[in-house]
């Protein structure tokens, strides 16, 4: 049996909660957390460090988790404005700085100013994380099936690569040699100068899910079958969707993939004591926290 994922401490704070910090080669500016259950005040079935404001939890409980994840994003630099979206499964894209509000409709932001947090809230959706090599932009999406189908991903990519390519454009304009420098700015824009990390979500032994999924990402790319196995229940299918989410960035040149590997202790519905999970609590105790991804440029 695969062993649970292990946390890899960044800061104190992290590492004193088991939460999870990403593991992967980025600019030295570039930040980033994804937080579990480990750490709140949060009574059952919120317990404990539950930050969804939308899921009846005690709103003086939930501001209190708000504040130990802040205490985290301040830790060992210049404080950081933490903002989070309404997310609503869809695939807008929202642009951060330092004046935008909380609370705007989107399942992705994305940020060039330092000191500005991209957060998206999971319990078996996919958190993604994304930051270019140069550590000059960095982005989050919320990828449930809907979101993941419909494209949030991609839409997450070209908002990461479109003002790099607005500014090179400008440099080009200005310059002699227009031509060899457009032909330079795709060299620097493409998708291998992306990274993402994927968080915990739902694993494919506990993602049940009916045809009209599997058909919404076939219909895009027919190789999404092979994630996808029938299951006992007539016209079900167990999904993979971290699996998914690679195969549909690779598909848009994204080679360089971290995190969430399908195995069994990145499955938010296995790992109870962890991770927040809708499917799992729900219906059976009435309600389930939510988990912050979360990605930010150190000021």
């Amino acid at each position: 049996m695969t062993p649970p994922v292990p946390p890899v401490p960044l800061v104190s704070h992290a590492a004193t909660h088991d939460w999870l910090v990403p593991d992967w080669p980025v600019p030295a500016p570039v930040r980033a957390l994804c937080t579990t259950r480990s750490g709140g005040v949060s009574a059952p079935p919120y317990d404990h460090l539950n930050l969804g404001h939308h899921v009846g939890d005690d709103p003086a409980a939930v501001q209190t988790n708000w504040a130990v994840l802040q205490r985290a994003l301040d830790h060992g630099g210049a404080p950081v404005r933490a903002v989070y979206l309404r997310q609503v499964h869809g695939t807008a894209v929202q642009p951060l700085d330092a004046r935008t509000p909380n609370g705007l409709d989107a399942d992705a932001c994305t940020t060039q100013a330092a000191g500005v947090a991209c957060i998206v809230m999971v319990a078996d959706c996919l958190p993604v994380l994304f930051t270019n090599r140069a550590g000059t932009q960095v982005a989050a999406a919320h990828a449930g099936w809907r979101g993941l189908s419909g494209g949030v991903l991609e839409a997450t990519l070209r908002s990461l690569r479109a003002p790099v390519q607005a500014d090179k454009a400008l440099e080009a304009i200005r310059s002699e040699s227009h031509t060899s420098e457009s032909n330079r700015i795709d060299e620097k824009v493409s998708p291998g100068d992306v990274m993402a990390w994927l968080g915990p979500c739902i694993g494919p032994a506990a993602f049940e899910v009916g045809p009209e999924v599997r058909e919404a990402f076939c219909a895009a790319d027919p190789l999404a079958a092979a994630h996808f196995r029938p299951h006992g229940s007539a016209g079900k299918f167990m999904a993979d969707l971290a699996a998914l989410a690679r195969q549909r960035l690779r598909a848009q040149g994204v080679t360089a993939l971290y995190g969430n590997d399908s195995s069994p202790g990145w499955c938010t519905v296995a790992n109870a004591s962890r991770f927040f999970s809708y499917r799992r609590d729900n219906a059976v105790l009435g309600g389930s926290g939510r988990m912050a991804a979360c990605i930010w440029l150190a000021g």
